[in-house]
């Protein structure tokens, strides 16, 4: 991507090319339906655009599907930067969202409630 005109125009193609589990999640947690917290999708933070986040928590939602078996230590790097910008992450499976949606849905409403992630 060159610069952030194509960042942007990027994650725009990106919210409209979802995954069947990003859509699956979208549906539970669009419209503050997730504890009151609005979440917005496929958004730039630096030079990277993750699937979802809360703002205003500071809480960002990856949602991996196998290709990030391969790209592990780019996923590290990443997720260190952007922690470093005052960023919580969780990560899912793909599986897990279609399959336990209701686990993943705990799991993101338990962090609002215990910033430490115990």
């Amino acid at each position: 991507m060159s610069g952030m005109t194509g960042l942007k125009s990027f994650a725009r193609r990106l919210r409209h090319r979802q995954t069947d589990a990003e859509k699956k999640l979208w549906r539970h947690l669009r419209n503050r339906q997730c504890g009151g917290y609005k979440f917005r999708r496929q958004v730039e933070i630096g030079q990277y655009i993750v699937d979802l986040v809360c703002l205003d928590a500071k809480l960002i939602i990856e949602i991996d599907g196998g290709h990030h078996l391969e790209q592990r230590c780019s996923d590290r790097i990443r997720s260190r930067e952007l922690e470093f910008r005052g960023f919580r992450l969780l990560r899912f499976w793909n599986h897990e969202v279609l399959n336990d949606t209701d686990v993943v849905l705990e799991a993101i409403l338990r962090a609002f409630t215990d910033p430490t992630g115990k």
